[in-house]
């Protein structure tokens, strides 16, 4: 009697999350139909457009899009960026280089990298 008890209560939760599965994919269908993919980026470049400017945005449309691989628009994002600030994280300086060395831009480039080496070193001296 016990395993018959057992084997029942085995199989009524294995039903249940073989609906609970069903349910689930059901519901992402419903939700995926409603709503529809927005491009920020666009967003993005039209509020840049109107003349809006600050740290924020440039560097959300500069890893926009590089990590579009469309390393022209985001060397003029990130320069935009750089214009208003030098005080930021060492990955902007490398994207900024990376960026202009797809354009052709390489004395910049090096420009940029060197500006990294002695802000490193800064901040290794401050550290320690």
């Amino acid at each position: 009697m016990q395993k018959l008890f057992v084997f029942l209560v085995i199989l009524i939760g294995f039903s249940f999350r073989v609906t609970a599965q069903s349910e689930k994919v059901f519901t992402t269908d419903k939700v995926s139909d409603k709503y529809a993919y927005v491009d920020v980026t666009k967003i993005y470049e039209r509020v840049a457009a109107k003349g809006y400017k600050s740290i924020d945005l440039f560097q959300k449309l500069g890893n926009s899009f590089y990590s579009e691989d469309k390393l022209e628009k985001a060397a003029t994002w990130y320069g935009e960026l750089f214009a208003m600030t030098s005080d930021l994280e060492p990955v902007y300086y490398y994207r900024y280089a990376e960026s202009l060395r797809f354009i052709c831009q390489n004395e910049k480039a090096d420009a940029i990298i060197e500006k990294l080496k002695r802000k490193s070193k800064v901040t290794t001296k401050k550290k320690v």
